[in-house]
């Protein structure tokens, strides 16, 4: 393998040729041998953003020339492109500020913009720290990253996926309205309900997890550039945090602000733990959903069966003819995975020591995982299972009439403790609660059939 020789504030270090990163990066990839999870491209793609954003802000502010700042606009649009992914190497398990992967970043943008210069006849060098990094700190650049990489994911990935969920859902609600079907509290038969109401719950769910997540964004938005180091803004101009608040929410579209107070934005990340909360309620209630699904359809013969679901595949290697709901159990693991991305967040957070949190990689990788497995699953979800759902009338009318929880019709007119006893007289001898209503002398079969009726239950 060719290599080449690149220096830092450390030495020497050997780099292969065809890479565009420098001697930074080498040195943690080499070092950090740890796992195979790498720095999630969305972080990098951000980290890109900010380069840009503080190239046109330095330039603005009359500190980085005309031509490093063009070359450095070519190199990142070159990365935004995806024409260098293979260039960021990084693993997670690195320096907990996330500096190798911010000088990673450096480094690739002033080989390209260097690249740039020299194809353009310029004899000018862009350094990585002075001209890319200029008035940054990884301290501030990384968390900034974080916030702009999660305020994309969800915006981008996940909402658009509730929707369509949604949709399928308030079809179902539309659809099944009529279809009268007995309720189930603790497991056990209930009072009935139409299988719309039922769906209308789900649908529900997901109205308010969505606008928790959108409402907790409002903090996501506040950015911690500016703040280099500690928090102090050594090494910045006076305007230089709002230029670039104002810069990346002109390149991105969404409305990003200054932090307000740049010591918080470095040390805690309470902002990120508040919105992966909203994530996990709304993994929480997929859950239930999930479950729920799996359960009505569970048979088809033995089981619940109020509802059919999609035949997808075979279900069992030695049991023909078996079909398994895979789209609920697929979605039910991923929820498991939020929950423990969750933990790792809250507890990652919690560990900001004096002016800096260094569990930086871990947060962010949990939390762009969630994002897009969830958005995955729900995705395969609404479009491999909730579409398919149809209502199975025969076993709902069947499972409706012999529940013995309409007997709750009757207390108004009989009081709980006759009810009561028409119930347990029903279930002892396996008759129906008409029979056993005639049996006790409570009720007339006129009376009974007229304050009986499923439809006036709902």
């Amino acid at each position: 393998m060719d290599f080449r020789i690149e220096k830092d504030s450390i030495g020497e270090i050997k780099v292969p040729a065809d890479k565009l990163w420098g001697a930074q990066t080498q040195r943690s990839f080499e070092n950090f041998k740890i796992g195979t999870e790498k720095m999630p491209i969305q972080l990098i793609y951000a980290l890109a953003l900010i380069k840009k954003s503080a190239a046109i802000t330095n330039k603005k502010l009359g500190k980085l020339d005309n031509e490093k700042a063009e070359a450095i606009f070519h190199a990142v649009d070159e990365i935004l492109e995806g024409l260098h992914d293979h260039h960021f190497p990084l693993v997670v398990w690195q320096t907990g500020s996330g500096t190798q992967t911010n000088m990673n970043v450096n480094e690739v943008i002033a080989h390209c913009g260097n690249q740039f210069l020299e194809t353009n006849g310029s004899t000018k060098k862009i350094h990585p720290n002075d001209d890319v990094n200029m008035s940054q700190s990884s301290n501030d650049t990384f968390p900034t990253a974080m916030h702009i990489a999660i305020t994309l994911s969800v915006n981008e990935q996940l909402l658009p996926v509730i929707s369509y969920l949604k949709n399928t859902l308030n079809e179902k609600v539309s659809k099944f309205n009529n279809i009268i079907k007995i309720g189930r509290t603790h497991l056990q038969d209930a009072t009935p309900i139409t299988l719309g109401q039922e769906v209308s719950g789900w649908h529900r769910m997901l109205e308010k997890s969505e606008q928790m997540i959108v409402d907790s964004l409002k903090y996501i938005a506040e950015l911690a550039i500016g703040g280099t180091a500690v928090g102090t803004g050594i090494n910045t101009h006076p305007k230089f945090a709002t230029m670039m608040a104002e810069e990346i929410s002109s390149l991105t579209g969404y409305r990003f602000i200054s932090a307000e107070n740049k010591f918080q934005a470095l040390t805690s990340h309470d902002e990120i733990v508040y919105t992966h909360g909203a994530i996990k309620a709304l993994a929480a209630d997929l859950m239930k959903i999930a479950n729920d699904v799996r359960w009505m359809a569970s048979g088809p013969r033995s089981g619940i069966g109020e509802i059919t679901i999609p035949s997808n595949e075979p279900g069992s290697s030695i049991m023909p003819g078996k079909v398994n709901p895979t789209q609920s159990e697929a979605l039910t693991m991923v929820v498991t995975q939020i929950i423990g991305n969750d933990m790792t967040i809250g507890f990652a957070a919690s560990q900001g020591n004096f002016e800096l949190n260094v569990f930086k990689p871990v947060i962010i990788y949990n939390f762009l995982q969630s994002v897009r497995l969830l958005s995955d699953a729900i995705t395969s979800f609404n479009d491999h299972c909730a579409k398919g759902i149809e209502a199975n009338i025969e076993v709902i009318e069947q499972n409706l009439n012999r529940s013995l929880m309409l007997v709750t019709a009757l207390n108004p007119y009989i009081g709980y403790e006759k009810a009561a006893t028409i119930a347990k007289l029903a279930y002892k001898d396996g008759t129906t609660l008409k029979e056993a209503a005639l049996k006790t002398g409570f009720l007339s079969e006129e009376e009974f059939d007229r304050i009986v009726r499923p439809e006036n239950m709902i």
